[in-house]
């Protein structure tokens, strides 16, 4: 039984990781559902106020840090609001339409829609698509590196215990 818990805690971890790049996948979520699955397999005695409150925390960071990056990316290079909702659609839906270059030209894309169907020009539409891949892409650095700290938070605190 225990081989079977730190599977799925592993996978757990591993589909959290791969969310952080692909954002049809539950990302942070999944990382969080490890702690509870070993709470579950092993018992919850090793995490206490601390250890929740830290992770809790980091959850809801990612979480709100996600959308301000992306949003800030598009806002920094002029997008209207136009722009931030086709980025946020093109992030969803780019990686299905066009597989394989999807998850880098759904963002640029859909901001670059959203700003022209907002009234702006060829080249400000292009600069806001920029700024939205790098919003996007700044938003995986960060979402990837929380999301480590939270593993690696979770080893140390098990570890200690």
């Amino acid at each position: 039984m225990d081989i079977l818990g730190w599977i799925l805690i592993v996978a757990l971890f591993a589909v959290g990781m791969a969310g952080a790049i692909f954002p049809i996948l539950p990302g942070v979520l999944a990382v969080y559902a490890a702690f509870f699955v070993f709470g579950l397999f092993f018992g919850f005695g090793e995490f206490g106020f601390w250890f929740w409150f830290l992770q809790t925390s980091a959850v809801a960071a990612i979480l709100i840090a996600d959308y301000i990056v992306n949003a800030w990316g598009v806002k920094k290079f002029g997008g209207s609001r136009a722009s931030v909702i086709g980025s946020t659609i093109g992030i969803l839906i780019g990686p299905f339409v066009i597989p394989g270059i999807g998850l880098l030209a759904g963002p640029f894309l859909g901001a670059w829609i959203g700003e022209l169907f907002a009234g702006a020009d060829m080249r400000q539409a292009t600069r806001v698509g920029v700024g939205a891949l790098v919003g996007f892409l700044s938003s995986t650095v960060v979402k990837l590196v929380l999301q480590a700290i939270m593993i690696v938070l979770f080893i140390v605190w098990i570890s200690a215990n």
